[in-house]
């Protein structure tokens, strides 16, 4: 009970608000305890998730758990995934404490000067970018929907072995199909995602010996001097792949220069410097035209367009941007106040 009351907690952060966390909340104490019922008797079900499409900017279909199942979805996270975060290498930066995105890029940026000789520049150099090394920038086709069940409960049997625990990680997983997949934006399914990759990671790590690898959910890099000896990593990482029943994405995994710029985790990481992508920043600019025009509607107030703006300077920010941000700061205050309601 105390950690379903833990885990209760966590899944109502930042949603306290919302009617059907309100709604559990009246009977706490009874639904908690119905919840404890089940997962002894091993009578508990899971609700068929709600499903929708987001755009942002590529179509994905989200798949949203019932209240009382992210509660359950907390309560198994918080027994083992202390248990598993101890086996994951260091450089895996995605759904872990102290990691994320901008530790992978700063992470990145390190590993780059070591490839580069420290920014070591090319004989026929320009510009600062042009450094020497290279990059195998990969992506995994279609991961969540490709995720074997299978595969996932033997990677979950090596560390637990309560027969109750490994039932409820087959139920949660089972929920989205019985066979193959996992729903985008359950919490379990991130933590999966980790569980489900760390075999790779020790591929990478230990058998290829690369030293120079991060990777966040299914994106990953690996940094090296020699543009042969990546594309050896790439092929046999393509066949390490096919044994957990999963490929590359043929279009998205390349060897590319480092002095021409990674795009990364909503960047474009160049030697010298590092922007947000150039799609980014174009669906910057729509917003503010689209806010400007709700604020002269008489829909949007003054202090939640900036408060809006001021979300997404929290994230350019990390990139070389000052000048960028502070003209467009400017432009659009000028444009809120020259408009007259």
């Amino acid at each position: 009970m105390k950690n379903l009351r833990k885990a209760f907690k966590k899944a109502r952060k930042g949603k306290g608000t919302k009617l059907y966390v309100t709604e559990f909340q009246k009977d706490l104490e009874k639904n908690l305890l119905q919840l404890q019922k089940e997962l002894r008797k091993q009578t508990y079900k899971p609700c068929r998730m709600r499903t929708f499409v987001i755009c942002d900017p590529k179509s994905r279909v989200i798949s949203a758990s019932a209240f009382r199942d992210r509660v359950v979805h907390h309560a198994l996270c918080n027994i083992i995934e202390p248990i598993f975060d101890k086996t994951f290498i260091y450089d895996s930066y995605a759904n872990r404490k102290g990691k994320g995105t901008h530790a992978a890029l700063n992470r990145f940026g390190y590993f780059a000067r070591k490839v580069s000789g420290n920014g070591k520049l090319l004989p026929y150099a320009k510009n600062k970018n042009q450094v020497y090394g290279y990059v195998l920038k990969a992506d995994i086709r279609r991961y969540f929907d490709s995720v074997d069940h299978e595969v996932m409960m033997r990677a979950i049997s090596r560390k637990i072995h309560d027969e109750k625990v490994i039932w409820l990680a087959r139920k949660i997983l089972d929920n989205h199909t019985s066979e193959k997949g996992m729903p985008i934006g359950n919490l379990t399914s991130q933590f999966f995602a980790n569980v489900y990759l760390n075999e790779l990671d020790y591929f990478v790590k230990h058998r290829l010996k690369a030293k120079y690898y991060i990777r966040y959910v299914d994106d990953f890099v690996i940094l090296h001097p020699s543009k042969e000896k990546l594309e050896s990593f790439k092929a046999a990482i393509n066949e390490f792949l096919k044994t957990i029943k999963l490929e590359l994405h043929p279009q998205k995994s390349q060897v590319v220069p480092l002095q021409k710029g990674i795009k990364l985790l909503g960047f474009r990481v160049f030697s010298a410097y590092k922007l947000p992508k150039k799609s980014n920043i174009k669906r910057f600019e729509h917003k503010i035209g689209d806010f400007i025009q709700l604020y002269r509607d008489g829909i949007m107030e003054k202090p939640d367009i900036l408060a809006r703006v001021n979300g997404w300077n929290s994230y350019a920010m990390h990139a070389n941007t000052y000048k960028f941000r502070k003209r467009s700061l400017k432009n659009l205050k000028k444009s809120l106040n020259s408009t007259k309601l």
